[in-house]
């Protein structure tokens, strides 16, 4: 009698583990592919970063300068067609001037003899042919200093848009490249992947005042990527 236990309770152990192997997960057949695509577009505006510094013995006479040029400046670029919403103060700053005296006679400490204000003022231009007047205007008005120089579109998002589904379907032409070359057929899309991608080159400008200030827009080149897993499965397994 003990005997049929012992057997029985073999038995159900056997099936149980028969049945906890069948119950495991298979790895899946997956592949894993990135998708690109690039759209050149023409810039419909552009950024320039531009500043007024100015010195003096005095911190408020310093900063009374700065304020005066930049009111110029500003000035000038709205009688230029320049909306309010378009300028934007970037950064505001006031330094002393150290002395370079560190003689023997000044026992080689450096003194302040003066200060140095600075604004810093962010302008989006919208009229790419006009480009070039504005920059020569508020240099005449007063700016002398510029940062930098780049160009762009009024809606990278809409740009974004119509290269996004390009990107998936270069997914797909490789997925379904890679798994005919491994004898495979290319299941479904188990889940897509988005990397950043843009185009804003920046272009350094060197100051200069002339009648025309020569000024090459060129084209803006956007990528846009995604990772998109696929199911692989064995041909004729279903």
């Amino acid at each position: 009698m003990k005997a049929k236990k012992l057997l029985a309770a073999a038995l159900m152990l056997s099936v149980s583990a028969g049945a906890l192997a069948a119950n495991e997960t298979v790895p899946p057949r997956q592949i894993t592919v990135n998708g690109e695509s690039t759209l050149q577009v023409p810039p419909e505006l552009a950024t320039i970063t531009l500043g007024v510094t100015e010195e003096a013995e005095e911190a408020a006479a310093a900063m009374a300068a700065v304020s005066e040029a930049m009111r110029a400046v500003i000035t000038r670029l709205k009688e230029s067609g320049i909306a309010a919403e378009d300028l934007q103060t970037q950064q505001i700053s006031m330094r002393p001037v150290w002395s370079q005296d560190r003689s023997y006679d000044s026992g080689g400490q450096r003194e302040i003899t003066g200060f140095e204000a600075s604004n810093t003022l962010m302008v989006r231009v919208r009229d790419l042919d006009g480009l070039g007047p504005v920059l020569d205007k508020v240099l005449a008005a007063g700016a002398n200093r510029f940062q930098g120089l780049s160009f762009g579109v009024s809606d990278p998002a809409a740009v974004i848009d119509q290269i996004r589904g390009e990107a998936v379907k270069d997914a797909i032409r490789k997925a379904q490249q890679l798994a005919d070359a491994a004898g495979m057929d290319l299941g479904p899309v188990r889940s897509i992947s988005e990397h950043g991608g843009g185009g804003r080159p920046m272009m350094a400008m060197e100051m200069a005042r002339s009648d025309a200030m020569p000024i090459e827009a060129g084209e803006l080149t956007f990528t846009h990527n995604v990772s998109v897993v696929f199911d692989l499965a064995v041909p004729g397994s279903d």
